[in-house]
């Protein structure tokens, strides 16, 4: 069997930020490209598919040995052959025959491979290392220790060996010849299956192209059924760019982001009507970071004045009094730029870090929300969670996998504090975040509270109003001379009892709307007081509506 690769449309006109959909394909792994003609590899199918970028046709090169092709998890092509893994095995073959040569067995499932020159590389979960060999004598030459914990597919450039990990969401830079991890970038959607490497032929241009694999929920119309809706699954793959600027200074990586319309709105609509005279109501409007910045922002039913709180920006919405019988609808929306983050720190670079300046100390290392740092239980797990580790990012690292096997998620009416939490075992993202909070503050490492929203992460769903179900929270920690970094509070709970992905540990995916950092986000003052949840309940008061629009996918930085 031989198959010749057709030319497809310039590069210029062919790719960009364009989603690649091969229609009728399950779940593509393997991908590789061969000057701008795509192949990947449906793993359910066994369909080794050529695939025109432009356009998405697909054609089975393999129409005779499906079989052979089935469960295959990586692809690789070097000159004229092409490199599988599937099973324990590792193979080889002429592109215009795909007749499969051994190469190599592995002790546990080979899952991805890269080739360049007469080197072959082939990354494995079980062991957690990526395995080099030699081409010509099929002798194993080295290792490298796997950057990230899920099964990983692998691209080689040069000096660059670029690692995909599902469970991490990330892509790892690795310098192929000493496999040190250079930086990561953050994929903006979930399950990263393949990586490639396209090279425009008339600029150099490289870009890297990640395949992604999962099943998504949709609501099916079955006639047969009363009701006639239900909730069924489907494959969902497909093919999409990865653009990344990696800032070695301050040592983060930023990659896709979005142009989104984020609306917050507060409806008056009291469960007991009541009586507030001189009424100055605050809610906290998105930051400003190095990931998310905004270009608009306007009011919503009503007008604001602008208050800037510890460097935050506040919306002021204010009222001579607030009625029985009286509505109103008020609040903000704002254009925001949105990107991913991730931060490469490693627990050498905080050896030598200076002391905290006191007024970090009397902000971030006491009891000012409800922590119960003072109760033997608290105590003792803070304790039992360091051990005896004295790095300020291992402590970090060790309190947030402590927490992780202690808690389980669970989303209830009200948080709890952190003694009832541990004593419990199950917490929802704010009963996460206070326990890391009272852990983290009482073995020294300064630290805040950062939320309020995630955009539901559908980037596919263009110019679509976008509702989210619930609100999120997450936290950031000090480290001195890098500032603050966040953390993610409970997603990165995979279960099991670890190992536990740091996709969000010192990173945030695109979605994340960070709002207000280290101040409420909502307040109500009446006649100057502010006042209690115990005095009048916000949630209690009014009912806020939340939506957001993802405009466009912003261009490569």
């Amino acid at each position: 069997m031989t198959f010749a690769l057709p030319s497809f449309p310039s590069t210029h006109q062919m790719f960009g930020k364009r989603t690649i959909r091969p229609l009728g394909a399950a779940a593509l792994c393997g991908i590789a490209f061969i000057e701008d003609t795509l192949i990947a590899v449906d793993t359910v199918k066994g369909h080794l598919l050529q695939i025109d970028p432009y356009s998405d046709n697909a054609k089975i090169l393999n129409s005779h040995q499906v079989k052979e092709f089935t469960d295959v998890t990586g692809l690789a092509v070097w000159e004229e052959t092409l490199w599988l893994t599937r099973g324990h095995n590792v193979y080889l073959c002429k592109l215009g025959s795909l007749g499969l040569e051994h190469f190599v067995t592995l002790p546990y499932p080979a899952d991805g491979i890269a080739v360049w020159e007469s080197t072959v590389y082939v990354s494995c979960q079980k062991l957690g290392d990526i395995l080099i060999f030699d081409r010509d004598t099929r002798k194993q030459i080295t290792k490298f220790y796997a950057p990230g914990v899920g099964v990983e597919n692998l691209a080689v450039d040069e000096e660059t060996l670029w690692v995909s990990d599902t469970v991490e969401q990330t892509v790892y830079c690795i310098d192929r010849a000493t496999g040190e991890v250079q930086f990561g970038v953050l994929t903006p959607f979930e399950s990263p299956t393949g990586i490639a490497i396209h090279k425009e032929s008339e600029t150099g241009k490289k870009t890297l192209y990640i395949a992604y694999a999962s099943e998504e929920p949709y609501v099916r119309d079955n006639p047969n059924a009363d009701p006639n809706h239900e909730l069924s699954y489907r494959d969902r793959t497909f093919i999409h760019p990865l653009d990344y600027y990696y800032n070695s200074d301050k040592r983060y990586s930023l990659s896709n982001g979005y142009l989104i319309e984020m609306s917050y709105m507060e409806e008056i609509s009291p469960l007991e009507e009541v009586y507030l005279p001189e009424v100055e109501w605050r809610i906290a409007m998105p930051s400003e970071t190095a990931r998310q910045k905004i270009k608009h922002i306007e009011p919503i039913g009503l007008p604001f004045t602008e208050e800037v709180i510890e460097g935050q920006r506040v919306a002021v919405f204010k009222f001579d009094a607030l009625t029985p019988g009286e509505r109103h609808i008020f609040g903000w929306k704002a254009v925001l730029e949105v990107r991913g983050i991730k931060y490469r720190i490693t627990p050498g670079d905080v050896e030598d870090i200076s002391e905290f300046s006191p007024e970090l100390e009397s902000r971030y290392l006491v009891d000012d929300d409800d922590l119960a740092m003072d109760t033997s239980l608290v105590r003792r797990a803070a304790r039992e969670a360091i051990g005896t580790e004295t790095n300020l990012l291992r402590k970090m690292y060790s309190i947030r996998n402590y927490v992780y096997d202690e808690l389980s998620y669970g989303i209830k009416p009200h948080i709890d504090t952190p003694d009832v939490v541990l004593e419990r075992g199950v917490g929802s993202c704010g009963e996460y975040v206070g326990v890391l909070l009272a852990l983290c503050r009482l073995n020294g490492i300064p630290c805040r509270t950062v939320g309020r929203y995630k955009c539901p992460p559908y980037a596919e769903y263009q110019q679509v109003p976008l509702q989210p179900q619930y609100n999120h929270v997450w936290l950031e920690f000090y480290i001195p001379g890098f500032g603050w970094l966040p953390m993610e509070s409970n997603p990165d709970d995979i279960g099991s009892g670890g190992p536990y992905p740091t996709r969000f540990f010192m990173g945030l995916c695109w979605y994340h709307i960070e709002i207000g950092k280290g101040i409420p986000f909502e307040t109500l003052t009446s006649k100057g007081v502010r006042l209690t949840k115990e005095d009048v309940s916000i949630g209690e008061l009014a009912i806020n509506h939340i939506r957001f629009t993802i405009l466009e996918e912003l261009p490569p930085l």
